[in-house]
């Protein structure tokens, strides 16, 4: 399907003289976002608990071949991240961001952004006008693609598939440049878009990027799939062993030839009697030694501790109680490297929510501003942890001697983003 409507739209692409869309870029665009979907469907197979692990068939009976066994450990730990990066407001907001924001479902719209993009690395959000205000919509990974401007992390060029039918089969896709938006229907129909944005209204949010990879990493990386395989196959050989472990091989030796004895129920009842033959000889009953459970469980304790280092989760994240720590300090102690990784995603992030805010602005005002007319706006986030009572206490002393030391170094907003806690103006 996707290889019949690509030649189709290249021979619509052919035909259209009236703009600056090239060709070249838009087949280029569809066959490298063709390219990375199979990467995508397979990390959201794992988020999904949809993952089929690969089955050695050593250990595994014939009937039992296409038992299923899932484990949400992925999922957790894009979870565990996700729900400690909560954005709170644009900071110095000189170009009224927020209220763009607060227009356009911010409870919804953030949280999206950034699960999206834990998962497939990249997630964008797609801007158009809706009765003359700007418009947010979250796509994941797999419907949309760019040229990433390293400078900015705006796009040069970018593409996005819009709307699909029931099968997937785009109906609406859009190609995104400077100043000009050009969408294109299942029917070949082309519709332009003109607006005052100096960049495509299509905008990045990476995880992680770098100069090697500039649309970031995924949580979900090729260890942490490994590792989930893993540990679902010694869950399924110890469900396999549960069934032996639960009913103990038993045998028989010297019974008779013409002897009638049910299997089931020799297993099942509470008395079973066995006679003596005519020379006098019995038979003699016993049992294979009982298998253990242990081996198993120390295995899959194990792949969770790989699993806990990978993500900086811990093994009580993962079911695996050990010590109950003490306090909100003890447990952000624990999740040191947790924390790290929110407060790194918090930075890429907030760089790309602002250039959502600066396009949105220069879609609401008809102006094509510069970027940097919007360079003192920075995200302000929620605490990465909540602090409790003894935390906020211990917080409270140390603003009291800074600020004996230099009156007035911690101002109420900065103690409002250690504690979560807003004045009451």
């Amino acid at each position: 399907q996707y290889i019949s409507r690509y030649f189709r739209h290249v021979s619509l692409i052919n035909t259209f003289h009236g703009g600056n869309m090239e060709k070249e870029n838009l087949e280029y665009l569809r066959a490298k976002l063709a390219a990375k979907q199979p990467r995508v469907y397979t990390r959201y197979k794992y988020y999904e608990m949809k993952n089929h692990a690969k089955d050695f068939g050593i250990a595994t009976p014939p009937k039992l071949r296409n038992m299923r066994y899932v484990l949400g450990w992925c999922g957790k730990a894009v979870d565990s991240l996700a729900d400690r990066i909560v954005f709170d407001e644009f900071r110095d907001d000189n170009m009224q961001f927020g209220e763009i924001a607060n227009m356009n479902n911010p409870d919804i719209y953030f949280d999206s952004a950034v699960l999206s993009a834990l998962v497939t690395s990249c997630s964008f959000t797609y801007l158009s006008l809706t009765d003359g205000f700007p418009t947010w919509q979250v796509l994941d990974g797999s419907r949309a693609t760019g040229e990433l401007d390293p400078m900015t992390g705006l796009l040069k060029v970018g593409y996005a598939v819009l709307e699909t039918d029931r099968f997937g089969t785009p109906t609406l896709e859009a190609y995104f440049e400077p100043f000009k938006t050009t969408y294109i229907y299942e029917d070949g129909k082309i519709e332009e878009f003109n607006h005052a944005a100096p960049y495509p209204l299509l905008v990045p949010h990476i995880y992680r990027p770098d100069a090697k990879r500039p649309f970031g990493h995924s949580v979900i990386s090729r260890a942490c799939m490994d590792i989930v395989d893993s540990a679902i196959r010694t869950s399924k050989r110890s469900e396999i062993s549960a069934e032996f472990y639960s009913f103990p091989q038993k045998y028989v030796l010297g019974l008779s030839d013409d002897a009638e004895l049910e299997t089931w129920d020799a297993a099942m009842s509470a008395m079973m009697s066995l006679g003596k033959d005519d020379e006098g000889d019995r038979p003699v009953v016993g049992q294979f030694q009982q298998q253990t459970m242990s081996p198993h469980l120390d295995q899959l304790k194990m792949y969770a501790s790989l699993f806990a280092g990978e993500t900086g989760l811990t093994l009580d994240d993962l079911g695996f109680p050990t010590e109950n720590p003490s306090s909100a300090e003890a447990i952000k102690s624990q999740h040191e490297n947790l924390r790290l990784r929110a407060r790194k995603a918090q930075r890429t992030f907030g760089s790309s929510f602002v250039n959502v805010g600066y396009l949105s602005a220069c879609l609401r005002d008809n102006a094509t501003y510069e970027r940097k007319a919007a360079y003192r706006t920075k995200c302000a986030w929620l605490p990465i942890f909540e602090p409790d009572s003894s935390m906020l206490s211990s917080i409270g002393d140390g603003v009291i001697k800074l600020n004996q030391a230099v009156d007035g170094y911690i101002s109420p907003q900065v103690l409002g983003d250690l504690t979560g806690i807003k004045r009451n103006e």
